[in-house]
């Protein structure tokens, strides 16, 4: 356990952020299974609207710091491949 002041403040706010992390990750990952649901129907719709809202949500992840850049790139990459190929 922290005992300097500092040490103490550094671990709230380090608790405060997992959970602020965790939400956004858990928000992200409802849209993408929200996305492969639509995917899976074949609904071209509800999948180009869903996926919007995913490569929003994604980005402000990565703006964030909740995911690293490539990563968000390549996840927004992807499913608008697949999103693209559902549409033709």
């Amino acid at each position: 356990m922290a005992t300097h002041k500092s040490a103490e403040k550094r671990a709230r706010q380090n608790k405060v952020r997992s959970i602020r992390n965790a939400s956004k990750k858990t928000r992200i990952k409802s849209t993408l299974k929200k996305l492969d649901d639509a995917l899976k129907g074949n609904n071209k719709a509800a999948a180009e609207e869903t996926l919007k809202k995913a490569s929003s949500l994604i980005s402000k992840g990565a703006s964030k710091g909740v995911l690293r850049k490539r990563t968000a790139s390549r996840k927004i990459s992807r499913l608008s491949k697949k999103v693209n190929a559902l549409a033709s």
